[in-house]
Parts: C-alpha cells; sequence; structure tokens
C-alpha cells in the first residue's frame, strides 16, 4: 500500500519546557512517515530560540493560514482551545496530547502518541463532531474570535457588587440573575468552568446547553439545561456600567448599552478520539467518578 503524505499543523504550550522531548518523537515519527509539518510560529520559536532544538518543518505559521489534514494539538485543554480557535470554520480535525494534568480535550498522553498516530494513519479513529456556540454583541463591537468550544461568561469587573444579567431564551423572559456572572456552556465545556461552578456535566452529542450562574445571590437559582437550538440574549447591568465576557477564558469588556446574543454556530468543531476511549471511562478516570475513598 502507497504511503499517505498527510499535512499536519503543530500548537504548543511555549510554557512547558520540561515536555520537548515528546514534540521531537511526534517530529521524528511524522518524517518517517514523510508528512508534511507545519508549526504555529511562537511555538517554533520556543522550540529553537529558547530550548534550541533542531526542528525541521516545512513551514512555520501564524494564526489561520494554514491548510492541513491534521492539527496537533501539544498542551493542556488550553492550548486545544486555541488550537480550535485557529481551526474554526475549516473543518479539520484535533488531535490533543496531554502534556498538562487533567485533559478533557487534550486526551492522548505523551507515551501514547506513537499508537494514536499509527491509528490515525490506519483510518481506525473516530472523529467527533462538537458543536460550538457564538455570540454578538448588539451595540459593542467584539475584538477577538467570537466562537467557543467550551463556554461563554459574562462576569463582573469590580471586586465590590455582583452584576444583574436579564435573560431570555427563544424571546421568552427565564430570569434576572443577581450573580457574580452567568456560564452558557457547550456539552464539551460541561466539565470546565460549568462544572466548577456546580453545572451538570452534559454528554456530547446531546443537542443541549446549559445556563450556570456564578455565586448567584440567591440559593433558588439553580443551572438550567436548555435545547441548542435555542437564541440566548443577555441584558447586563452593573454598579461600574461595563462587564466581561469571556469567550474560552478571552475576556473583554463591555459597556451596559451592549445586548449579548449567543446562539449555536453553523460550524463545529472535529476532535480524533481512538476507538477504544469512552466518555464514561473517561469521567471515571479524570474525575474520580463514583470512586469510593472508603475503598482504598
Amino acid at each position: 500500500m502507497a504511503q499517505q503524505h498527510l499535512k499536519f499543523a503543530i500548537f504548543g504550550n511555549e510554557y512547558q519546557a520540561k515536555k520537548s522531548a515528546s514534540i521531537m518523537q511526534i517530529l521524528s515519527y511524522l518524517e518517517k512517515r514523510e508528512a508534511e509539518v507545519y508549526i504555529e510560529s511562537l511555538f517554533y520559536d520556543f522550540l529553537t530560540k529558547v530550548e534550541h532544538l533542531e526542528v525541521q518543518a516545512a513551514g512555520v505559521f501564524e494564526d489561520y493560514n494554514f491548510d492541513v489534514d491534521y492539527v496537533i494539538s501539544m498542551g493542556g485543554d488550553g492550548t486545544f482551545l486555541k488550537a480550535a480557535s485557529r481551526v474554526g470554520a475549516k473543518g479539520t480535525p484535533i488531535l490533543g496530547v496531554n502534556m498538562g494534568r487533567l485533559g478533557f480535550l487534550a486526551d492522548v498522553l505523551p507515551g501514547e502518541i506513537e499508537p494514536a498516530l499509527d491509528s490515525l494513519y490506519a483510518g481506525e479513529c473516530k472523529i467527533e463532531e462538537h458543536a460550538i456556540i457564538e455570540v454578538k454583541a448588539e451595540g459593542g463591537i467584539l475584538a477577538g474570535y467570537p466562537f467557543a468550544l467550551n463556554d461563554i461568561a459574562v462576569l463582573k469587573r469590580d471586586d465590590a457588587s455582583m452584576i444583574s444579567i436579564r435573560t431570555q431564551v427563544d424571546g421568552e423572559f427565564l430570569v434576572t440573575y443577581q450573580a457574580d456572572g452567568l456560564i452558557v456552556t457547550t456539552p464539551t465545556g460541561s466539565t470546565a468552568y460549568n462544572l466548577s461552578n456546580g453545572g451538570p456535566i452534559i454528554i456530547p452529542q446531546s443537542g443541549s446547553l446549559c445556563l450556570t450562574p456564578v455565586a448567584p445571590h440567591s440559593l433558588n437559582i439553580r443551572p438550567i439545561v436548555i435545547n441548542d437550538t435555542a437564541e440566548i440574549v443577555l441584558d447586563v447591568e452593573s454598579r461600574s456600567h461595563n462587564y466581561l465576557v469571556a469567550i474560552d477564558g478571552r475576556s473583554e469588556r463591555m459597556t451596559e448599552q451592549t445586548r449579548l446574543i449567543i446562539r449555536k454556530a453553523p460550524h463545529s468543531i472535529k476532535i480524533v478520539k481512538q476507538r477504544n476511549q469512552r466518555y464514561f471511562s473517561t469521567l471515571r478516570e479524570k474525575l474520580m467518578w463514583g470512586a469510593d475513598q472508603r475503598q482504598r
């Protein structure tokens, strides 16, 4: 069988100097496969100028300027989210190599790199499509990338007081949250910021979104799960007359006059998964789901 000549774009975390051996392992593997490899510019500079590694690549790219068959993200979930924001609507599948700690998105361990790439070349991987959400600012300007794979959060800016978030779902008034903020999360992001604020875990591909308040003033306001076809409209009031909108952790300041409209995006993010990976086993392993400490 003829060798597949695939193209790869590699994103990495320039703050993880101790993990540079893994990138060399990947590059060596891909060189043997005669793959065409492109490396994100900041990561390339880190490898060559800081780590002083001899890196052989077909090219270096910035921002969205790459056209490849697969993307490899080397880092934690933050690096994966960065890669996903660069992929955007391209539809390029992303393989996440976990160089950090927990890692729900980046779930291939460094010791599993070569078997994972073997499976990819053999066509034995599965490609999961994960819904993303987008935010539009009515009466204001969003300077950055408006799409989120994990979540979009509205948060207070000042330390002194909470904010009021009047929330509509499909044109119907839901509630006015008095809280430090509100998270709109996808199923993919349900195990991230949402979970740390008491929100539910949502199975991927369930067709749902969740609204989870951050430190709500009223104890009878709970997270609510809605259909992902819904349009969410948020009007925010703040004592300081401004607030933050965080899109997968990337924050921008908004004024009270800015209405936020959040809905499911027309495109999705494709994630490469190994066929032996199962969602519930991942929950048990990474979150110690159902573990009984008394049995230790």
